[in-house]
């Protein structure tokens, strides 16, 4: 088949990687890409922004199957055009993608359907009120602009005035434009988050790897938050027992909501989930592959993701078997100088084919090709990625080859599945229900 994957970041980078080394992908496109994609497949123009268009171009390069990467084409409706053309996608309709688009339908959606997540002590459209409500919270406090915002639009704070300038950044100055009309006020839940991502055809659903991801800028989760600067899976990550209480507890009741309200959900379905002394509990949710989860979970991945993805956007899953092996990935995220509140572009970047040779593997989100140099053109620039039966020796791996590659002013953390150093075995199947 003839594969086109919408999206140009490091998610987007690993999915043509995978799914390139299915021997049912005959040719295997990527719009709009990067630099480094462009090295693994041909790279077309595209504003992502636009379904029309990603529609239009679907049909000219006659795409079997199209499978979106980021939320913005799904929140937009990217699904639902294509179906009324009769072109096949994976990916939710624009009702399904609420999930992630809207934080306030994601948690009434969690409430109607008596899925654990945290207390709310309200949805707010005024300074003023929110002011009112820090004097009588608990702490510590989650703030949620509503709408869609690159994976920055939550603060977790124990500070007033953190949260107040947070507050000012969303509704006064705007930094998030309309996603933060509406902002979400909850409780700060303790625990150990966990990143649980499902493949779906709505009813039936494939586990992926278990993965933790790093979303503050610096080490020991200091700093901003930003997309995510690391990620690993380890084949103990999660116990089967408390995976069998997240699938009985959150996962089935979603799939179970969705459908009781019409909601038609192919595609990659992410749950945020903080593992409390009381369960797991739901943080948020994401209507596609994380980034950098995506990164590790193809490393680990030993089975068709290609035929998954096929399935499931078939709404024909079934119950393939799926292995994932070695038992140990992870990532790093290398992000230019300024990164996440402005970023410098336009760095050289060198010192590639030195880290690749390390036995690293390298995907590319903010980059450009300009001849035979590249240079930088986002926040999270690239991820070097690692797999093996050792959590040392994957860090190991990673950490020299993020050391060989040189971007001026470019900073990464260093603590990347620390935590997992010397886990061991192989995890080789899982389930499917």
């Amino acid at each position: 088949m003839k594969v086109l994957v919408i999206g140009g970041g490091g998610r987007e980078h690993a999915l043509v990687w995978k799914l390139e080394k299915s021997p049912l992908v005959e040719e295997i496109w990527c719009a709009p890409g990067n630099g480094g994609i462009l090295r693994d497949a041909p790279c077309l123009p595209l504003d992502v922004s636009d379904v029309k268009a990603s529609a239009d171009l679907a049909e000219r390069m006659r795409a079997d199957l199209t499978v979106v990467g980021p939320e913005l084409p799904l929140v937009l409706g990217i699904a639902d055009e294509f179906a009324s053309r009769g072109l096949l996608l994976l990916g939710p309709t624009k009702q399904g993608a609420q999930l992630e688009g809207s934080k306030v339908f994601a948690k009434r959606f969690l409430e109607r359907h008596r899925i654990p997540t945290a207390a709310v002590y309200g949805v707010f459209n005024s300074r003023i009120d929110i002011y009112n409500e820090l004097c009588a919270v608990d702490w510590p406090l989650v703030i949620k602009a509503d709408g869609v915002c690159a994976g920055k639009g939550v603060l977790v704070t124990s500070s007033p005035d953190e949260a107040t300038a947070f507050v000012d950044r969303i509704m006064d100055r705007r930094i998030f434009g309309d996603a933060g009309k509406s902002v979400l006020l909850e409780e700060g839940l303790r625990g150990r988050e966990l990143s649980y991502i499902i493949l779906t055809d709505g009813t039936n659903f494939i586990p992926m790897a278990p993965t933790r991801d790093y979303k503050r800028v610096s080490d020991g989760d200091e700093g901003a938050n930003t997309g995510g600067m690391g990620a690993y899976s380890t084949h103990d990550l999660l116990p089967m027992e408390l995976e069998r209480r997240i699938i009985e507890t959150v996962v089935r009741p979603t799939l179970d909501g969705l459908r009781s309200e019409g909601i038609a959900y192919r595609g990659f379905l992410y749950f945020g989930l903080m593992l409390t002394a009381e369960g797991p509990k739901v943080l948020e949710f994401n209507c596609r592959l994380g980034d950098p989860e995506a990164e590790v979970i193809v490393l680990r991945a030993d089975f068709d993701l290609a035929q998954a993805c096929l399935a499931a956007a078939q709404g024909k899953q079934g119950k393939p078997e799926t292995k994932w092996a070695p038992s140990s990935a992870a990532c790093v995220v290398l992000a230019s100088e300024g990164y996440p509140d402005t970023p410098k572009t336009g760095v050289s970047i060198s010192g590639l084919e030195e880290a690749s040779a390390t036995g690293a593997v390298i995907f590319h989100a903010g980059t450009q090709l300009n001849g035979n140099t590249y240079r930088t053109s986002g926040g999270r620039v690239l991820m070097v990625c690692a797999a093996g039966d050792d959590m040392g020796e994957v860090r190991k791996r990673i950490y020299n080859a993020a050391s060989c590659i040189r971007i001026e002013g470019s900073h990464y953390r260093r603590d990347i599945g620390v935590q997992e150093r010397g886990s061991k075995g192989i995890n080789s199947t899982a389930a499917t229900y």
